[in-house]
């Protein structure tokens, strides 16, 4: 997966930014306002500063940074424990198999700036502005190469790719790029939009474009060579971003809120319910039976589309600063929350979530991308944050899970000694306090506890933190 962010100097961000910038506060446009507003500010930076210092909540933890440039995109490679950073014109590869100590193994310049990163089989397609689409081989972390480019005549803010062709919202329109032979990537095709393209979903022989003031525009690209608008629905606000599951597209249509559009006939997409936020859209993601909505100053939304056609408001929770972009693993939403931070909100019960961790972030929270525990945050200026979530509160369970912790005595002094696992399975485990706080990292055999006060903590291995469930109560005493 690939978290795309957008911070580029654009007519609503700006505004926005400008009135964080003056501390103004401004009611929303309504969506039959939006058409006739047009914004327009020049020289205005995106960098803010005095930002608050970073701070742990119950149950995050700040594991590791890699702070050396601008970042506004981030894609992941788990199999190879690999990051991707985009970072003003260039991108950072990081190993982050340790998450708490990420190690640059090279970077590799851009000629524009990396706005969007596409991973896939060991190319990296980026979506470099004016530079157009770069391909960028990573076979070897260590030495990435531009194998290609493809110099769009627009601006490339996003990209998706599909078998032998890459997709990329540029601007004025859809470029359809034979990817075929990597090294000399080729546009076929372009279909003309009459907006401003800023994303693209790509569902079979479809693309639906989110395309800023013209709605969501639906392009047959069953003939890569030819791709031609089938047909659009000209939503009532901004389309900023669109999801594409089942027969329905979720547009985020920025102030005029979640709109649902059927595309069950591609010729005719037809808007067949909507959900009026209080905010502003700018991101949306869809599991399930339900669409969960970063909808800026007004925080996490949550909406049934269990009935698309009549999707409704059942929860929210108003996080601090202004949600750019959201993530849902399993039971929880990771919120990226601007001056404000990564916010995790439990989801488990759709209509009261609640938020179980945060992390103050240094800069500006602008994505995020979720890999098994851990979040990684594009931070603006602050570059590539890893966060640690491990799970709201602890629960001692009714028998012991970490695979080699035998019964033993639950009182310690001063050394917590750990077994070694049984398995052949590499063994990690963690010492939580009373609130679900790591505390400490152990390791196989003796574990100084002497620095830690008095007090009941739990042992749990790092593959059931997932679970939330301590599997040891341990006492420590002096």
């Amino acid at each position: 997966m690939t978290a795309i962010v957008r911070a580029d100097a654009l007519e609503l961000d700006l505004h926005r930014e400008s009135r964080l910038a003056r501390g103004v506060s401004t009611g929303k446009l309504q969506g039959g306002d939006m058409k006739s507003v047009s914004v327009l500010i020049v020289g205005l930076s995106l960098v803010l500063a005095g930002t608050a210092a970073a701070q742990d909540s119950l149950n995050c933890r700040f594991v590791g940074n890699w702070p050396f440039g601008q970042s506004v995109a981030v894609a992941l490679d788990p199999v190879r424990d690999l990051a991707f950073v985009g970072s003003g014109g260039g991108i950072y590869v990081l190993d982050v198999s340790v998450p708490a100590f990420p190690v640059k193994l090279s970077e590799i310049g851009t000629r524009g700036l990396v706005q969007g990163l596409c991973y896939l089989n060991n190319r990296l397609y980026v979506a470099d502005v004016a530079a157009g689409l770069r391909i960028i081989s990573v076979s070897d972390p260590a030495h990435p190469v531009e194998v290609g480019y493809c110099d769009t005549p627009g601006n490339a803010l996003g990209v998706a790719v599909i078998g032998d062709y890459a997709y990329v919202a540029d601007g004025g329109g859809l470029r359809v790029i034979s990817i075929t032979d990597p090294a000399h990537p080729a546009e076929v095709g372009y279909c003309e939009t009459p907006g401003w393209a800023f994303g693209v979903a790509v569902i079979g022989n479809y693309a639906y474009v989110a395309d800023y003031d013209a709605g969501l525009r639906v392009i047959s690209v069953a003939d890569p060579a030819h791709p031609v608008e089938v047909g659009y629905c000209d939503t009532p606000g901004y389309a900023w971003g669109v999801a594409v599951i089942g027969g329905y597209a979720y547009v985020a249509d920025f102030a005029a809120g979640l709109r649902v559009i059927s595309v069950a006939d591609p010729a005719h997409p037809a808007e067949v319910g909507h959900c009026d936020t209080p905010g502003y859209v700018n991101g949306v993601a869809v599991i399930g039976d339900y669409a969960y909505v970063a909808d800026g100053v007004d925080g996490l939304r949550v909406i049934s589309v269990t009935d698309p056609a009549h999707p409704a408001e059942v929860g929210y929770y108003d996080t601090p600063g202004y949600a750019y972009g959201v993530a849902v693993i399993g039971d929880y939403a990771y919120v990226a929350a601007d001056l404000y931070g990564l916010r995790v909100i439990s989801v488990a019960d759709p209509a009261n979530p609640v938020e179980v961790g945060f992390y103050d972030t240094p800069s500006q929270a602008l994505g995020v991308a979720v890999s098994g525990d851990y979040a990684y945050v594009a931070d603006n200026t602050a570059g590539l944050q890893i966060y640690q979530f491990y799970g709201a509160g602890v629960e001692e369970g009714d028998k012991p899970q970490v695979s080699g912790l035998k019964p033993q005595a639950t009182i310690v002094q001063s050394v917590l000694y750990l077994p070694e696992a049984t398995s052949h399975k590499p063994q990690a485990a963690s010492l939580l306090d009373a609130s679900g706080r790591k505390v400490l990292d152990l390791k196989v055999g003796a574990n100084d506890v002497s620095a830690l006060a008095p007090g009941v903590y739990f042992v749990r291995e790092a593959q059931a933190q997932a679970q939330a469930q301590a599997v040891r109560k341990v006492i420590v005493q002096r």
